[in-house]
C-alpha cells in the first residue's frame, strides 16, 4: 500500500485575510499504513486537517459532518469543505472532480495486491 498525495487548487473563504477571488494550492493526503480510513487536508498556513473517506465522499452528493468537518456538494461542479476550530472557521470550496480524483486514487492504493 502506498501513500497518496495529490495537489487541488482551491478558493478559501476565511476568517483570515486570504483573498477570495485568488486559488490556493491544498495538498490531499491519504496514507493507508498510518489511518486507512481517513484523508488529510493541508491547507496553507493553517494546521493539517483529517476527516473520514467515507464523510468526504458522502458530502460530494449531500452535506454531511456535524463536527470540525464539514462537507456538501456546491451545484455540479464544486464542493465545499468547512473546517471548524477555536480560531475560526475556514470554508475551502473544490472542483468536485478534483476531490473524486484523489478518493478514486485512495481506494486503489488501499486494495489489496494479488499474488
Amino acid at each position: 500500500m502506498s501513500v497518496v498525495e495529490q495537489y487541488a487548487r482551491a478558493h478559501i473563504v476565511s476568517d483570515d485575510a486570504i483573498p477570495v477571488d485568488e486559488a490556493v494550492p491544498v495538498i490531499l493526503r491519504y496514507d493507508p499504513e498510518t489511518d486507512p480510513r481517513s484523508v488529510r487536508f493541508a491547507l496553507p498556513g493553517t494546521p493539517e486537517w483529517t476527516c473520514s473517506r467515507s464523510l468526504l465522499e458522502q458530502g460530494l452528493r449531500a452535506p454531511a459532518g456535524t463536527g470540525q468537518v464539514r462537507v456538501w456538494p456546491c451545484g455540479r461542479v464544486q464542493a465545499v469543505v468547512e473546517f471548524h476550530s477555536p480560531q475560526g472557521v475556514s470554508v475551502v470550496q473544490f472542483e468536485t472532480k478534483a476531490l473524486l480524483r484523489f478518493l478514486r486514487r485512495t481506494y486503489m492504493a488501499a486494495a489489496p495486491v494479488s499474488r
